[in-house]
């Protein structure tokens, strides 16, 4: 069983970068994909980013389009998310998520890492 550790949140101000890291642990992970996703408070998490495994593809929601990048360590079996010009709205909790082979959506989750940016 592969579990997700995530680090690298904070408390930034508007226009800062941070960079989250999630590493999977138990086994090496040989899945589909890994992704990122968000929660701000009071709203339904959301995708925010994705990369696929085998091919480094990659997939980001329009509101990060540009500012965030996504990226794997096969060796470290980690997956990162640079964040850039950070905004206020992209203050939530962020989850990194895997997508195990055979499985039809994302099935791992990490426990998750706040992020809080001021204005």
């Amino acid at each position: 069983q592969v579990q997700l550790t995530e680090s690298g949140g904070g408390l930034v101000q508007a226009g800062d970068s941070l960079r989250l890291s999630c590493t999977a642990s138990g086994r090496t992970f040989s899945g589909v994909a890994m992704a990122w996703f968000r929660q701000a408070p009071g709203k339904e998490r959301e995708f925010v980013s994705s990369q696929r495994w085998s091919n480094g593809d990659t997939y980001y929601a329009d509101s990060v389009k540009g500012r965030f990048r996504i990226s794997r360590d096969i060796r470290k079996n980690a997956v990162y998310l640079q964040m850039n010009s950070l905004r206020p709205e992209d203050t939530a909790v962020y989850y990194c998520a895997a997508q195990s082979v055979g499985a039809r959506e994302y099935n791992v989750w990490g426990q998750g890492t706040q992020v809080t940016v001021s204005s």
